[in-house]
């Protein structure tokens, strides 16, 4: 149980729903209001595919590549540790750059603002670290896309609501929360490194 919660706050934390919010409602600034959460719904469910599909083909793509766990952990750290970076020092661009003025389809809602670099790494480590728990991974990627869903669903109003400050103030936190968390996979994989050169 305490796994799953630590997964589903860590797949949470990558996906950044807060930090999205302004994104999101760049992105359907064109759409009409009818369609809109309709939009969202459908780049939700296509980010949640491709998640899935990295969570139980992402080893065998690995192994087809030749990338070893070590690499892609110190991969995955090096990309989540930028988008930290980028989300406690807000960018005029947003996180994922710039936004297209049409209706967004796949990019850059589904990808890369959902089923971005360090959630596709990161659903890739779970599933090569613990593969006899794919199911517990695939339950809490299923919950932290219901939570990224219902977020961006009511981004709209949310940002009303809160406001740019307080909006900004809680994706710098959630930065710093997912800086420790990448510097922790960054370590973690430069030890395993060591460990192999000594060997």
């Amino acid at each position: 149980m305490a796994e799953f919660l630590s997964a589903t706050i860590l797949l949470i934390l990558v996906i950044d729903p807060f930090g999205n919010i302004p994104l999101v409602v760049a992105a359907l600034a064109a759409v009409t209001p009818k369609r809109r959460t309709r939009v969202v719904l459908r780049e939700c469910l296509i980010a949640y595919g491709v998640l899935l599909a990295f969570l139980f083909g992402g080893h065998a793509f690995l192994t087809l590549m030749r990338v070893s766990e070590t690499s892609l952990s110190i991969a995955g750290g090096v990309i989540l540790f930028l988008i930290a970076l980028r989300m406690i020092f807000a960018h005029p661009e947003g996180v994922f750059g710039d936004v297209p003025g049409a209706e967004p389809f796949i990019v850059p809602l589904a990808i890369p603002a959902i089923a971005g670099p360090s959630a596709l790494a990161t659903i890739m480590l779970m599933a090569s670290r613990e593969p006899q728990l794919r199911g517990g991974w695939a339950a809490a990627l299923t919950g932290a896309m219901v939570a990224t869903t219902v977020t961006l669903v009511a981004a709209e109003r949310l940002q009303r609501w809160l406001g740019e400050r307080v909006m900004r103030a809680f994706e710098r936190l959630m930065g710093l929360v997912l800086t420790a968390v990448a510097v922790e996979m960054l370590s973690s994989g430069i030890r395993a490194a060591a460990t192999q050169f000594q060997h």
